[in-house]
This record gives structure tokens, sequence and C-alpha cells, in this order.
């Protein structure tokens, strides 16, 4: 864990930020003015906050070994005891991130505990056939790749038992049938036509720039809504992804990594995303002279008049209403990183080229997903191919 003193523009006291060993940032606000010989001070104060931090993660260890302690660990324990206390540790300790605790929690607190809680099982009376009534029980109202989300934790959780000696078998493992993963293959999109009415639509709207941007790289919502002014570089003309803000809930996370190692990744930008960061930049400079005192200033590009960070949902709502007020297909958000990406398979783009654009950490996520034809590149083919055997065709 470090800590380090920092300046925010326009802001008239020092800042510190602190590192976690999981890469996760927390900033600390001090009452410390950078304007005077100050800079030693807030430096006192950077070890305060580090040691304050560091007693805090120690705290929450011990609490983990606590939780550990306080349930009944014989073979009498309730499992939706357990699977609480299980997830809480994981959390505690820093085995899963925030984003993926809460993740976890609404699977384990809405989905998993709600049904087997009125059974009043033990672990160690947990078997198969209570499994398989689960999945049969979930594949009612929720696809078979989220049920197997649900049998990781299940299965983890039951590990955890048998590493602490209260069962000596994963029922998971016992299971009459695995949910099959089904593939996303046909990923919706807009095609080239739909693309430019978009663009042009959007001029103006408070989401252009994230739409372009999404168009324009395939970025992921949680990638456009984390660029800073940090990771612009209009000298070099190229930018960074290395920061991300996804709501899971009614939590927000920003975090300084993103989705893989291949998604962390520095990307050219040319005149237009020039342009667009550039007018986007002078507003934001306006809006900050208009209310000095009330300007909320993060770093973000994607923000409100005031400064505050748009929000991913907002984002997705936003966009839905768009597509559907001007009658264009109604797709995710995500799915113009699809419409990006099949844009360039269009153009004649090779698929290695295209999975280093896409930062797809394999290659065989970009064949699964996006080896596919517009339709109306399918109805050329089939025109030319009708036109070519037209002459055999029986009369």
């Amino acid at each position: 864990m470090t800590a380090t003193v920092r300046e925010k523009k326009g802001r008239p006291n020092y800042y510190i930020t602190v590192r976690y060993p999981d890469k996760t940032t927390k900033w600390v606000t001090t009452d410390i003015p950078i304007k005077g010989n100050n800079k030693r001070k807030a430096q006192e104060r950077c070890k305060e906050v580090l040691a304050l931090c560091e007693a805090e993660e120690l705290q929450k260890a011990e609490f983990a070994k606590q939780v550990l302690a306080e349930v009944d660990l014989s073979k009498e324990v309730l499992f939706t005891v357990f699977i609480k206390e299980w997830l809480e540790n994981r959390h505690a300790t820093k085995a899963i991130t925030d984003v993926t605790y809460d993740t976890y929690r609404l699977i384990v607190q809405n989905q998993i505990i709600p049904f087997f809680e009125p059974m009043k099982l033990k672990v160690k009376d947990v078997t198969a056939l209570h499994i398989n009534e689960y999945i049969k029980f979930k594949l009612k109202s929720v696809s078979a790749n989220t049920v197997r989300k649900h049998l990781w934790n299940l299965s983890s959780c039951f590990n955890s038992a048998i590493k602490q000696r209260i069962i000596t078998f994963n029922p998971v493992k016992d299971i009459d049938d695995m949910p099959k993963h089904v593939k996303y293959t046909e990923a919706k999109f807009l095609n080239e036509r739909q693309i430019d009415e978009l663009l042009t639509v959007i001029k103006g709207d408070i989401i252009e720039g994230v739409i372009l941007i999404a168009i324009f790289y395939g970025m992921r919502r949680s990638e456009i809504m984390g660029l800073k002014w940090s990771a612009i570089d209009f000298e070099n003309k190229s930018f960074a992804i290395k920061h991300t803000v996804v709501r899971v809930d009614k939590e927000l996370h920003k975090q300084d990594f993103t989705k893989n190692e291949a998604s962390y990744s520095s990307m050219p930008m040319p005149d237009i995303i020039i342009n667009m960061l550039k007018r986007i930049k002078a507003k934001q400079a306006q809006y900050k002279l208009l209310q000095p005192n009330n300007y909320i200033d993060e770093g973000y590009i994607f923000t409100w008049q005031d400064g505050r960070l748009i929000l991913p949902n907002y984002v997705t709502k936003h966009f839905r209403r768009i597509l559907i007020k001007h009658g264009l297909p109604v797709i995710r958000f995500h799915d113009l990183r699809h419409s990006a990406i099949s844009y360039l398979l269009y153009l004649g783009f090779s698929m290695k080229e295209i999975q280093a654009w896409a930062r797809h950490g394999d290659i065989g996520t970009t064949m699964n997903l996006y080896a596919h034809i517009d339709m109306a590149a399918k109805r050329g083919i089939a025109d030319t191919l009708n036109q070519r055997f037209q002459s055999f065709s029986s009369q």
C-alpha cells in the first residue's frame, strides 16, 4: 500500500491518493492549502493517512478471522449462514475486488439464500439433489449462463467448507447436468447507414462524445465513462485506457484497472477525436468560470455542467431513448462495440488487426463474436450469385 500527495486542478487544498494492493485507489481530501510553504505539512499528513489506512486493512483482516471464529465451524452450521460469512470473508481479506463482491452479494443475498433459507439445511446436509432443484427452479426465470454463475459461487463456497473440514465432498460436482454455456454469437449491431444516421442525430446531445468514442474505438461503457483528462496526450495524439467506472446495484466503483490486460492500452487519436475532446475541454473551462465554488472537478471527461460524472446507467437509458426517438434499431449500448467491430470487418480489416483494435485478450473472442456479415452485405452476395447463376435456373 502506498500514499501520495496530489494537487487537483482548480482545488485550493492538497489531496492524498492511497493505492491498495488490489490496485484500487482512494482519494482523501485535506484542509492543507496548496498556497504557501505547506508541502512538508501535506507529506506528514500523507504518512498519517497511510498509517490509518493500513490500520483499517489490518482491522478488516482481523475481522475476517473473527468471522470465521464466530461461525460455528462444527458440522451443525446452517448453509445460509455459512455462505454469507464465506462471501464476507473473501471481501474482507481482499480475495475479491469491491465490484466482484457487489456482484456476488446480489447473487448470494437475492438468489441463493432465499431459495435455501426455508429448508434450514446445514452445510453437511446439502446434496446434489438440492442443487439440481435449485437449477431447475432458476432456469424458469434466468438464462443457463446466469445459473452457471450461481453454481460457481455455490461450488466455491463448498470448497471452502471442505478446507475447513465441515464436509468431505462438494455437492455441486455431483449434479446431473451442468447447464450448457450458450455462446453469444449473434451480436446485434448497426449497419453502415444506421451508424451514419446515429452520428447525425446525436449532434449536440450530452452523450454525443460517448457514442462517438463507442463507435470509433468499440470501447466498453465502463472504459468510456472512466476516461480522464490525465489519460489524454494531445501532443502525441494518443490516450490511455486505464481507468473504469462501473455501477453494480447502487454502488459506483471507480477503479484504476480494466477488464483484462489487453484492455489496458494506448490508442491513437485522429483529428475527429481530438477536435471533439477539445470542444468538451473548452466547455468545461467555461462551466468552471461560471461556478468556481460549485464545480466538481474529478478529472473526468464526460460530465454534467457542474462537473459531476455522467452515470453509466444514464448513458444506457438515454441511448435507448435516442434510438426510439429517431426510429433506429433498439440495441444495447454494448452493441455499439459489436457495431464498431462489424464495421471494421466490412471495411476489410483482418481478424488480427481487429483483435488489437478491440483489445481482445484472445483472438478466439474476436472470431466467436464477430465472424458474421451484416444482412446488407449478405444480400449483396446473394444478388451477385443470383446474377451469376441465373442462366442455370430451370425455365
